[in-house]
């Protein structure tokens, strides 16, 4: 079920680089509301309290309710700027929602009992996610958080797909909605997989070269050669250096 997060923003009337740049100096983050029946509003936001509602990954799937001014509105994150290297947020977009109507939108996969899962803890295989994550549709009160799906019983070589997963009433899931005229549903290349167990690569350990009774003395010969010509090199740079100063 839908979790709300509540945000503060404040309208702003200016616009551009320049613009942006004065606020993130002053620790804001720009941002801009858009759609529904109302023109887009540019807005700006605290820094430290819009990162931190950003450590909480629902942010990206659930209803935001966001208050600029004395206003309230329901939207969701549509998109985030971060900067490259820094724990910095640059700029936001936000969608303005009606209740009423479906939203397609993308929430993450978990996996649970991964500690348990059968094919891992008794036949010593490795649980390797295929898919993270999943776009479904749903009205705003009835998105998840993330949808589940249980590895408990996944033996060595077992693959779970998508239709092994059970969305909450009222959610499908997109790549689904292909598979309604399809017979083979288990084959069908739309049923992606989503986790498996599968045996794990045994590592190569390379064998030990038996060591060479004769190569200390054949690394004497290559290191006086190696100083020979170290002389040689050396003697060269002298010479040219003596031409340089000579110029």
């Amino acid at each position: 079920m839908s979790q709300t997060i509540h945000l503060n923003a404040e309208l702003r009337s200016d616009s551009g680089k320049g613009a942006s740049r004065r606020l993130r100096k002053e620790g804001l983050v720009p941002a801009i509301v858009y759609g529904g029946d109302r023109d887009p509003a540019r807005i700006s936001l605290a820094h430290n309290e819009f990162i931190h509602e950003l450590e909480n990954e629902t942010i990206y799937t659930q209803v935001i309710e966001l208050r600029v001014g004395d206003k309230q509105q329901d939207v969701i994150l549509r998109d985030l700027q971060r900067h490259p290297y820094k724990n910095r947020v640059l700029h936001a977009d936000f969608y303005r929602i009606d209740q009423n109507k479906t939203l397609h939108i993308t929430v993450p996969i978990h996996v649970a009992n991964a500690e348990s899962c059968f094919g891992v803890k008794t036949e010593g295989g490795m649980l390797t996610q295929l898919l993270n994550e999943l776009e479904i549709i749903a009205l705003p009160r009835n998105l998840p958080e993330y949808l589940e799906i249980d590895v408990q019983d996944l033996h060595l070589g077992d693959t779970l797909r998508l239709t092994d997963i059970t969305p909450p009433e009222g959610v499908e899931i997109v790549a689904l909605s292909h598979l309604e005229d399809v017979e083979d549903i288990e084959h069908d290349m739309h049923n992606l997989g989503v986790v498996s167990v599968i045996m794990p690569r045994e590592e190569e350990i390379e064998e030990e070269a038996p060591e060479d009774l004769e190569a200390p003395e054949l690394l004497g010969e290559e290191g006086e050669e190696g100083e020979e010509a170290s002389a040689e090199d050396k003697g060269g740079e002298r010479a040219g250096d003596d031409d340089e100063n000579r110029e």
